[in-house]
């Protein structure tokens, strides 16, 4: 994207009917460090990267929670993930001083999509540069938001976004028919698979991921490193039984495709007429 005469401001329209500066936002959704979410019928889980832009600082917080219920894992622009974190939970607790009940997810999504709306249509505005992940429990069971800079907003059985987050949608959508009737503790260990997913080769360790849990008769609440480490210690212990057992495997096919290639050699003098494709 290049700068042009219809992003001076945010209600400005272009020819072909864009809105560039709320494209611009959705762009730093896209640059932020990936976030994901999956849940069940009983739980939610939400994981995020949080590595740190110097050795010599600390990583940024992308996942905070609103209430007990409710909470929400960022990407994109930290402070403007700070700031609607903060409304959320004056929502929560507004609407439980009000009403001594909680504030039902749906509602607080609408909300705070309403309140991103507004933004792409005051010239004195600019939208809001984060993508929320919601993740919540209510009367009608867990829930998975997706709040877009736009103000749409969109329910998910499971969702990534931020930077590099194809990787891990490939794996949600690979297993997402599973996600529905999982455990608590298979649901962790995919969002922590599905974060390592999004590093592309980089070691995964819990000093560089975050993972949060919601559920029935469980607040909303982030694992502690240590019980992050022993799960992914439980994924390398795993991969390394597995590879072993595939290396006979991989032999007895070397061998097939060694006697193939002597099978086509020896037949070779017959078809030295025909292309390489029909042999």
């Amino acid at each position: 994207m290049f700068r042009n005469q219809y992003d001076t401001d945010v209600t400005t329209w272009s020819p072909a009917g864009r809105l560039f500066q709320v494209e611009y936002a959705m762009e730093a959704v896209k640059q932020g460090s990936a976030a994901i979410g999956l849940r069940s019928k009983t739980h939610v889980v939400l994981g995020c990267v949080n590595k740190a832009n110097s050795e010599l600082s600390s990583h940024q917080k992308k996942i905070f929670k609103v209430d007990d219920h409710i909470g929400v894992a960022i990407a994109g622009l930290t402070a403007d993930g700070r700031v609607l974190s903060r409304y959320m939970r004056n929502e929560c607790i507004n609407y439980s001083f009000t009403y001594e009940s909680p504030l039902p997810v749906g509602r607080l999504v609408v909300q705070l999509a309403d309140k991103a709306q507004v933004c792409t249509q005051r010239s004195w505005k600019r939208p809001y540069g984060v993508g929320l992940l919601v993740a919540g429990l209510d009367e009608s069971g867990a829930h998975l938001y997706y709040n877009c800079p736009s103000g749409n907003y969109f329910e998910y059985q499971a969702f990534a976004i931020g930077s590099r987050s194809q990787a891990a949608k490939t794996y949600l959508e690979r297993r997402f028919e599973n996600f529905t009737d999982s455990s608590r503790d298979d649901l962790v260990k995919d969002a922590i698979t599905a974060i390592r997913e999004t590093l592309q080769g980089e070691t995964l360790k819990s000093s560089i991921c975050t993972i949060a849990v919601v559920g029935v008769g469980e607040p909303f609440h982030v694992l502690d490193q240590g019980t992050v480490q022993q799960i992914i210690d439980t994924f390398e212990i795993a991969a390394e039984q597995v590879d072993p057992a595939t290396e006979p495997d991989a032999a007895t096919g070397q061998e097939a495709a060694t006697e193939q290639g002597t099978a086509a050699d020896q037949g070779g003098s017959t078809d030295e007429g025909a292309a390489p494709m029909d042999i």
